[in-house]
């Protein structure tokens, strides 16, 4: 019928690609995987092609390939059979292609081994159920990913340079020698600037699985080098890359995850730091801060009334449920040494009693209206634990951290607060477009880039207060963690020059290029880049980027497979014009 017809209008190459991708099978010695067969191949003759998991008595070999493991029976005088799965293969012929020596690790997915190990032998790793499915899981996204783009959109896929030069803000770069003596290359923090200038191009509509570097070590869901999927489009808004993503996403989603819905919510950028004391809030669960200044404004407690007499002093508080029952007093000395380690700052905590009053070390220090004003306030139950924390408000993010640790804890004693199977969304807008620097408070830096729009409302505050503006930043966060960022650009060469030389105090000179580039006709345009590492982490549950990259680098950014970065001999290194200037201690350690 209709698809016999559709099929008919096919070129022979579409036909030939068609059967490859029903036939994986095309080309290879092999007839069947062994993940394939079933009580239906009874009685076929098949080839097999694979590792040998293990073997039983000489008589049952279980052979494993990509796709999973069929059983093999070696025919005997005796006829015996294992009562493991539907399907055996009696045995014909067998050729070994190749041996094998003792293994580091069982290839075996319950099998417990070091990470370090893992990646020392990361090739015997990959061998592995679970990174095999990781890494065909991302495989899919990303071809799903170039599907919606490209044909259903109209993207176009273009290459930008690795080799690139140094440039102001940002992520720490990476520099490669050049033979011109004095000259090095970097490599780029994200193709951001190329994407503009091909904006500027005309190409109006560009992505990109992007190649990306930051000198700037390694953590659970950031490597040295890493992968983005890169966006820009011309003549588009902020509702408009939104829109794009969450088709992009809902396109690519894979289908054992379940759907997902768009819309995607949003909150600003203030009300997930007053609500979630972080910027990349994890909405799968309450425990919502609350501001509870005037509750203490009269309290007989000197730090909390230190506490407000500060420019941005604040007193917040978080309720954690059954946090009595669940957590033990080592616990409690656990989250205070938390915060007087990384915040420099103390916390309180209270516990509603079955007969309504609240335990605290401090409580003799608060009238019963405080105390009553507090469990109203943080809508605390009996057996619930409530933080409370007092100092200007940036730093009372404290609970923002200790509002993670404690569902970790709680976690921990079997009390399901975030569904690991549940996946939230959510975009967070209008941050702000400079934040004081860390080093030097009244110095500004970008909080984004230096290349993000300032938000329409907020322009004219550019020249005069530049402190205040907001920008038209947007991020993309899931289950607590950022997956993905972009912004609206400033189009215009004056405004950038303004922003880069007299608020940033950037020099110029080293982006004369896109400057220059700005003053030829620049279209408004905007983008977004998609940490593809961290999504496939998040889809497959894995614990660490590392599980879903096929090589990666270990915490300390080195390659334990092949031990790099490694030396280099100083003749090689003539041709650069450069020579290592050796800490003392090791300079002794090499002439000798």
């Amino acid at each position: 019928g209709s698809s016999s017809k559709r099929l008919k209008d096919l070129s022979r190459c579409q036909l030939a690609f068609l059967a490859a991708v029903l036939n994986p099978l095309n080309f290879v010695s092999r007839t069947k995987t062994c993940g394939e067969l079933r009580s239906c191949h009874v009685g076929q003759e098949v080839t097999l092609c694979g590792w040998i998991q293990y073997q039983r008595h000489g008589l049952f070999l279980v052979l494993r390939d990509f796709q999973g493991l069929t059983q093999i029976i070696i025919p005997q005088d005796e006829v015996r059979r294992m009562p493991t799965g539907d399907i055996e293969v009696k045995a014909k012929t067998a050729e070994v292609l190749n041996s094998c020596k003792k293994l580091p690790f069982e290839i075996k997915d319950f099998v417990k081994k070091t990470e370090a190990l893992r990646m020392q032998y990361r090739y015997l790793d990959l061998r592995s159920f679970q990174m095999q499915y990781n890494l065909k899981l991302r495989s899919q996204v990303v071809m799903r990913m170039r599907e919606y783009l490209c044909n259903l959109h109209g993207f176009v896929d273009v290459e930008t340079p690795t080799l690139f030069k140094r440039t102001p803000g940002g992520a720490k770069e990476f520099v490669v020698p050049s033979r011109e003596p004095g000259k090095f290359y970097s490599l780029p923090q994200s193709p951001q600037q190329f994407k503009q200038l091909l904006m500027i191009g005309g190409l109006d509509r560009y992505f990109q699985v992007a190649r990306c570097y930051r000198d700037e070590g390694s953590k659970s869901d950031r490597q040295p080098e890493f992968t983005q999927i890169d966006i820009e489009m011309s003549f588009v808004d902020q509702a408009g890359i939104q829109c794009l993503i969450e088709g992009l996403l809902q396109y690519s989603w894979p289908e054992e995850r379940g759907p997902i819905t768009t819309p995607f919510p949003s909150m600003s950028y203030a009300e997930a730091l007053a609500s979630y004391g972080t910027d990349k809030p994890d909405t799968r669960f309450g425990m919502k801060i609350v501001d509870v200044n005037d509750i203490f404004k009269s309290a007989e407690l000197g730090f909390l009334q230190n506490a407000l007499n500060m420019p941005q002093g604040t007193i917040q508080a978080i309720c954690i449920p059954q946090g009595a029952k669940h957590l033990k007093s080592k616990d409690f000395e656990s989250l205070k040494e938390s915060a007087e380690s990384q915040f420099n700052q103390g916390i309180l905590h209270f516990i509603l009693r079955p007969d309504g009053t609240l335990k605290s070390p401090v409580s003799r220090f608060l009238n019963e209206k405080q105390k009553s004003d507090l469990i109203k306030a943080v809508k605390a139950e009996v057996d619930d634990l409530v933080l409370l924390a007092a100092g200007e408000h940036m730093e009372c993010s404290i609970l923002g951290k200790l509002r993670l640790e404690t569902a970790d804890l709680l976690e921990a004693r079997g009390l399901a607060l975030r569904d690991p199977a549940a996946f939230h969304f959510l975009w967070v807008v209008d941050f702000p477009l400079f934040l004081p620097k860390e080093k030097n408070p009244v110095e500004l830096e970008s909080a984004h880039h230096p290349f993000t729009a300032p938000h329409p409302s907020d322009a004219d505050l550019l020249y005069t207060e530049p402190a205040k503006v907001r920008s038209q930043h947007y991020d993309l966060v899931l289950n607590g963690s950022e997956i993905g960022g972009g912004s609206i650009r400033i189009h215009n060469a004056k405004q950038q020059r303004f922003v880069l030389e007299a608020v940033l105090k950037e020099d110029t000179e080293l982006l004369s290029h896109l400057l220059e580039a700005l003053e030829y006709g620049a279209p408004p345009h905007g983008g977004i880049a998609l940490g593809l590492d961290r999504l496939i982490c998040l889809i497959t549950g894995a614990s660490s980027i590392r599980d879903v990259i096929a090589f990666p680098k270990s915490f300390k950014g080195r390659d334990l497979m092949s031990n790099a970065p490694d030396y280099i001999v100083p003749e090689e290194l003539e041709p650069y014009h450069i020579q290592v200037a050796w800490p003392t201690a090791q300079a002794e350690v090499k002439t000798n």
